[in-house]
């Protein structure tokens, strides 16, 4: 179970709020008007900007944990892949920053790459592959660091209605064979429907509790109405 209890997250004058319990072993979509702070809450559960209240995996906290220290991967929209890397060195990263891969490692990367549909592709660099492509490999980099939640702040947004089908279900089955708690922002409540089991709203200052999709959806709220202009 991923707890967040009295969580606020204060910047200037905008504030967040959210105290809710998301399940693990299942995707939430997170949902809202920009600017109302789902990318905030994202960065705050993976340990990048400072909070008052607590947050709790499996009944421990992680409060004071470095980001790197965290059950956590995170995957962001641009991707973060190292230009003068290799595809399977950007991959590598995942087991050893310092990419001292063992023999054993580098059958590891190869399978990675191999799962997401880019096998053959480890010595090329990110520059000659497409938006599609570069995105894959950010996938296969959580892959390998085999951590229970993945939070993935509108990673494919850029990529057509298609390609980014494609890629929320390669998501989705990826996640289900590694058993992982999975958080995905979004704008596009076709996502939502897609592949979460339930949904976040934020907006007005406020993550709400997490609802069943089909339930969210049937009986929108006041604040989705608005935000769908319905």
């Amino acid at each position: 179970m991923l707890a967040l209890e009295n969580l606020e997250i204060v910047q200037g004058s905008f504030r967040l709020a959210a105290d809710m319990q998301l399940k693990p072993n299942q995707t939430t979509a997170i949902l809202g008007p920009s600017g109302g702070g789902k990318s905030t809450l994202l960065t705050a559960l993976a340990g990048f900007i400072e909070h008052s209240g607590d947050i709790h995996w499996q009944g421990e906290s992680l409060r004071g944990l470095a980001p790197a220290k965290r059950p956590i991967s995170m995957l962001f929209q641009e991707h973060n892949l190292f230009p003068h890397l290799s595809v399977a060195q950007n991959v590598g990263l995942g087991l050893r920053p310092d990419l001292k891969l063992s023999g054993e490692d580098q059958a590891k990367v190869e399978a990675a790459l191999s799962r997401v549909g880019l096998a053959g592709k480890g010595a090329e660099l990110p520059r000659r592959l497409s938006g599609g492509q570069r995105q894959r490999v950010a996938l296969a980099r959580a892959l390998l660091r085999q951590k229970p939640i993945w939070l993935l702040d509108e990673p494919f947004a850029a990529l057509g209605p298609g390609l980014r089908l494609e890629m929320l279900e390669l998501v989705e089955e990826m996640r289900a064979e590694q058993g992982a708690t999975l958080l995905l922002v979004t704008h596009a409540p076709e996502d939502a429907k897609h592949i979460a089991a339930a949904v976040v709203f934020v907006g007005a200052g406020q993550a709400y509790a997490p609802v069943p999709t089909t339930a969210f959806f049937a009986k929108p709220s006041k604040e989705l109405r608005a935000y769908l202009g319905k």
